[in-house]
C-alpha cells in the first residue's frame, strides 16, 4: 500500500494540497480559481502487480491555462508517491473529448521535467474498433525489484489489447 506524506508534498508544492474524503486523493485550487482533485486509485489492470492509476479531475470543468504551478504541484505529489521503491503508476488518458493525445504529451512532459533518470516508463498507443486512439503508460522506479515482472505483464497486456477479435 502506498502512503503519501502531505506535509512533505506541501513543502515543495506551490499550491496547497488538502486531503480529500477519498484515500490518496487531494484537492487544490489554482490562482485562476480552477478546482482540481488529483490522486491515485488502485488499478488491477496488470495481473499480480499492485499499481495505481493517476487521476486528474478538473472539477470546475473550465478550460485550464498552462499553469506552471499546477505542473509543479502534480510533480511534487508524484515524487512523494515514488518515495516508495515498489510504487507503480499507471496513466490512462481520458478519451471523451478527443484530447487524449494532448493529455499524453502533457503528462509525458511533466514526467520528463520530474527527473526521468530515476524512472522507467513503458507506454502504448492503441486504436480501438471505432478508430479512437487510446494512450496509456506505466511508470516505476528503476530500482524496483519487480521491474522485470512488471515489464513483462505490461507487454502481455499490450499484446492482448492489440489482438483483434475473430
Amino acid at each position: 500500500m502506498v502512503t503519501i506524506d502531505l506535509t512533505r508534498v506541501n513543502r515543495i508544492s506551490p499550491y496547497s494540497l488538502v486531503a480529500s474524503n477519498r484515500p490518496l486523493f487531494y484537492e487544490l485550487i489554482t490562482d485562476t480559481g480552477i478546482d482540481y482533485t488529483i490522486g491515485f486509485t488502485p488499478n488491477g489492470i496488470l495481473p499480480d502487480v499492485l499499481s495505481y492509476e493517476f487521476v486528474i479531475v478538473n472539477r470546475s470543468q473550465r478550460k485550464s491555462p498552462r499553469d506552471v504551478k499546477l505542473r509543479q504541484s502534480i510533480i511534487a505529489l508524484i515524487q512523494e508517491f515514488f518515495r516508495q521503491r515498489k510504487a507503480v503508476l499507471i496513466y490512462i488518458c481520458e478519451t471523451g473529448d478527443n484530447r487524449q493525445s494532448q493529455r499524453f504529451r502533457l503528462f509525458d512532459s511533466w514526467r520528463r521535467a520530474s527527473g526521468q533518470e530515476r524512472f522507467v516508463s513503458l507506454s502504448m498507443n492503441l486504436t480501438d474498433e471505432e478508430g479512437i486512439p487510446n494512450y496509456a503508460a506505466i511508470i516505476t522506479r528503476k530500482d524496483n525489484p519487480d521491474l522485470p515482472f512488471i515489464s513483462k505483464q505490461f507487454r502481455v497486456m499490450e499484446e492482448l489489447l492489440r489482438e483483434k477479435p475473430e
